[in-house]
């Protein structure tokens, strides 16, 4: 059966570099292994509808349909300028002024890719007329879009949440923390930057201008506080959440702002439904891929052979080697937590790996995954955005993928840095 669950694997990640898309590759390749194996038809479709149906999903739609719609309020300025009176005084301030708005947007959108089309279109622009490559600009603004999927809410953490059965409200605070680091880590790359290439500060600091402009950003940053703090105290549950979210960023869009007509409001309702439809595809087809790779003995091979090569009591190689195998998938497949959790989750039962610690360093590595070729797919969106060579996009991203390397692996290191906030607050 190895064989056959090993030509499953090639077959889809042939299929998805040849730009297939990836629901048909999954479903092609889950098809071809039970030809093969002569497993039983209605596996598929049974195997497919459990993977859908787990009642956190339900939050999926909601959160993204909160961050459509709050994307599409118009309170980017509102988070740009706040963002500049915040750090714009520090040397090279408008590239801390992109880190520092992922930050924020990140928090209330959710996904990267979503916050690297919320904010690049401003930011890259603004970027080059100031004067700074259009390369770095783009690989900057795609790295930090990557704080996005660890500040709350985050679409990985509710998918990751539903294969593993982890407390969503844990995940949520587990996240904090490392995305705050990461955003220090990355502006302390623009920092070494800045002084090698001789970058300004926007602005000069003064209170008076945090003040304003924090004044004016308070309402849109308090979706995920509001939304973090319910799912702390038990106010909600992850569902519950989700519609307040939704009801937030309708009250704060149309009624504060008046800046969401019931036109635009239409098109993010059909956007999250689209979205939604091929997330939960992705989800049913990605459970049933685990499924077979399970009837292959792939995971339990896979669990005895980490604890053959490394039989001591630590578990750090064992999850360096689970997280390379992850980077790898994820430099080809997207997205990947669906798709790489049903795989791993027995081999980190087997290993008694603290699944809220892993979780952490899955999203982190889905967000390497997604600056690094073949596939890169932030980077060649931010290149598009920025109207720059994807090569060179490439090039220019080496400090700041560098940097998140060496950060995933200090999180490997150290997990009180993921588990803490959690343990103190739940």
């Amino acid at each position: 059966m190895l064989w056959i669950a090993l030509f499953m694997i090639v077959l889809l990640c042939t299929l998805a570099v040849l730009g297939m898309p990836i629901i048909i590759a999954l479903a092609t390749s889950i098809v071809a292994f039970m030809l093969i194996s002569g497993g039983w038809s209605l596996a598929l479709p049974q195997q497919v509808l459990n993977g859908v149906n787990d009642y956190i999903l339900i939050t999926l739609p909601l959160f993204i349909l909160a961050g459509g719609i709050m994307n599409t309020s118009g309170i980017a300025d509102r988070l740009f300028q706040f963002a500049g009176a915040m750090v714009g005084w520090m040397r090279g301030g408008l590239a801390h002024v992109n880190v520092a708005v992922s930050v924020m947007f990140g928090g209330m959108i959710g996904t990267s890719v979503a916050d690297l089309a919320g904010t690049g279109s401003v930011i890259i622009p603004k970027m080059k007329e100031a004067g700074y490559p259009g390369p770095t600009s783009a690989a900057l603004t795609a790295t930090s879009s990557g704080i996005g999927v660890l500040v709350p809410p985050s679409s990985p953490m509710i998918l990751y949440s539903a294969v593993t059965g982890t407390s969503l409200g844990a995940l949520f605070l587990a996240g904090i923390l490392p995305g705050l680091l990461m955003a220090a880590v990355l502006m302390g790359v623009v920092g070494i930057l800045a002084r090698r290439h001789g970058w300004k500060p926007m602005q000069s600091f003064a209170w008076s201008e945090l003040v304003r402009t924090g004044r004016r950003a308070i309402l849109p940053m308090g979706l995920p506080v509001l939304v973090l703090g319910g799912l702390v105290i038990g106010l909600f549950t992850p569902t519950e959440a989700g519609a307040f979210a939704v009801a937030y960023a309708l009250f704060l869009s149309m009624v504060v702002y008046r800046s969401l007509s019931f036109e635009r409001l239409r098109e993010v309702l059909v956007n999250a439904a689209i979205l939604t439809g091929e997330v939960m595809l992705v989800v049913g087809f990605s459970v049933a891929l685990g499924w077979a790779l399970s009837e292959a003995r792939v995971p339990v091979m896979l669990a005895e052979s980490l604890q053959t090569l490394f039989p001591f009591d630590t578990v750090v190689p064992q999850i360096l080697i689970l997280l390379l195998i992850a980077l790898i998938a994820g430099m080809i497949l997207d997205p990947l937590i669906p798709m790489i959790m049903p795989v791993l989750l027995p081999t980190l039962l087997a290993l008694d790996v603290d699944l809220l610690h892993f979780g952490v360093l899955i999203i982190v590595t889905v967000v390497i995954g997604q600056v690094t070729p073949p596939v890169a797919l932030a980077l060649i969106v931010a290149a598009r955005i920025g109207k720059v060579d994807v090569m060179d996009t490439l090039r220019a991203n080496t400090p700041f993928l560098i940097s998140l390397v060496l950060f995933l692996i200090v999180l490997v290191l150290f997990p009180g840095l993921s588990t803490w906030l959690p343990s103190v607050l739940m």
